[in-house]
C-alpha cells in the first residue's frame, strides 16, 4: 500500500508539473499574442499620427502660400496706387508750372 501511495503521489506530481508547463506555455503564448497586438496597434496609431501631421503641414503650407500671395497682391496694389498718385501729382505740378509761365509772359 505504501508503494502504491508513493507511485500515486509521484504520478500526481508528474501530472501537476506537466499541467503547469502547459499552463505556463499557454500563458506565454497568450502574452506573446497580446504583445503582438499591442505592437500592431501602436504601429497603426503611429502611422495615423504621421499621416495627420503630414496633412496638417500641407494645410499650413497651403495657407501660408495663400497669405503670402495675398500680401504680395496687396503690396503690388499699393505700389500701383502710389505710382498713379505720383504721376497725377507730377502732372499737376507740370500743369501749374506751364500756367505760371503763361502768366509771366
Amino acid at each position: 500500500m505504501k508503494k502504491l501511495f508513493i507511485a500515486f503521489s509521484a504520478l500526481s506530481i508528474l501530472l501537476a508539473t506537466t499541467s503547469c508547463r502547459e499552463t505556463t506555455q499557454e500563458k506565454t503564448e497568450e502574452a506573446a499574442e497580446a504583445i503582438g497586438e499591442d505592437v500592431e496597434n501602436a504601429a497603426e496609431e503611429t502611422g495615423n499620427a504621421i499621416e495627420e501631421g503630414v496633412e496638417e503641414t500641407g494645410d499650413a503650407i497651403e495657407e501660408g502660400a495663400e497669405k503670402t500671395g495675398d500680401a504680395i497682391e496687396r503690396g503690388a496694389d499699393n505700389v500701383e496706387d502710389a505710382a498713379e498718385n505720383a504721376e497725377e501729382e507730377a502732372e499737376e505740378e507740370i500743369h501749374e508750372e506751364v500756367h505760371e509761365d503763361d502768366d509771366v509772359h
